[in-house]
């Protein structure tokens, strides 16, 4: 591919970089683990390698395709607004200018949503967090992650970010699937709203779901006639993001507005959507093989990436 044909093409990225925590302890979260006395011995050295790490990953994402970075990436498990600063401000991507925007969310182990985007190709407009509302059996609220929506023209064209974090199955699939379901309505109150104003309004939606293509909260809920989701395609062949007891998920999803195979009406067409899971990603030996390589298994540092591969899309942009 010519580097002309290159420079018109735009990479669209996710990725939960797994406990992108600083060293310091916030007395108001549970960052316990992540702190230099911790069991965990979580270091300013073991802090400087994982920024290098996803810096390295972020920088390669689409880079087959594209002359530049991802113009845009989601971002999830950061803990604050510090880790994004390190992140642009470190070498492998200092040059791209890349700035950021992130809220504050109420849950409870402090880690939250982001987005990073360059300058040069993406103009942000506005931006808003949108907290999920959750109780548990007690009626307590179960505090989690925000939804951030950010409205900007990319290369000039009006469009509509979400990054997504849903809860977890960490109390089991079934048991928590309510929860997800839940976010998947509060999604659609954010793009009902937006379109109010704009009724052909254009989304990117993207997001650790913690539920695969074809999981009910995903399928039912959140991907109606006028979305998409390009990763549904790699699911059915038998492609994922993570592993849970050697079985693959693909709960690392980019989902966006049909309009955007519209070439009379869209200024960017959709081309592809991939997983960046090359060798060096992976754990090469052991029980894990293939597993994405990642920071900690347990109490034990890996000095990997994360545990999630991230997923990227490819848009053209008209001539």
């Amino acid at each position: 591919m010519t580097r002309a044909r290159r420079k018109n093409r735009f990479t669209i990225a996710f990725y939960n970089v797994e406990n992108l925590f600083d060293t310091v302890d916030n007395p108001l979260t549970a960052d316990d683990d992540f702190t230099p006395l911790s069991k965990r011995r979580w270091n300013a050295k073991k802090y400087k390698h994982k920024i290098k790490k996803i810096t390295s990953v972020i920088s390669q994402l689409g880079s087959n395709q594209s002359a530049f970075p991802p113009a845009i990436v989601g971002l999830v498990e950061v803990e604050n607004a510090k880790v994004i600063k390190d992140l642009i401000k470190h070498k492998n991507l200092s040059k791209f200018n890349y700035n950021y925007v992130h809220y504050d969310s109420q849950d409870e182990r402090g880690i939250d949503v982001a987005l990073m985007y360059n300058k040069d190709f993406f103009e942000v407009i506005s931006s808003s967090n949108h907290p999920l509302y959750l109780t548990d059996e007690g009626g307590e609220v179960d505090y989690t992650r925000d939804l951030l929506v950010v409205k900007g023209k990319l290369n000039g064209e009006l469009i509509n970010v979400l990054v997504n974090h849903w809860p977890s199955r960490r109390d089991g699939d079934e048991e928590t699937k309510h929860k997800r379901i839940e976010a998947a309505k509060l999604v659609h109150e954010v793009i009902d709203e937006i379109k109010l104003d704009n009724k052909d309004s254009k989304f990117i939606i993207m997001g650790d779901f913690n539920d695969d293509p074809t999981s009910e909260s995903i399928k039912d809920y959140l991907v109606t006639d006028d979305l998409y989701n390009p990763m549904k395609p790699l699911f059915e062949k038998g492609e994922g993001t993570l592993t849970f007891y050697k079985k693959w998920h693909l709960f690392d999803q980019i989902i966006f507005s049909r309009g955007f195979f519209d070439t009379e009406k869209s200024k960017h067409t959709f081309l592809r959507a991939n997983i960046l899971k090359n060798d060096w990603l992976r754990f090469y030996k052991g029980k894990f093989k293939d597993s994405p390589f990642r920071t900690y298994i347990g109490p034990w540092y890996q000095g990997g990436f994360s545990d999630h591969f991230p997923v990227y899309t490819v848009f053209e942009k008209d001539e």
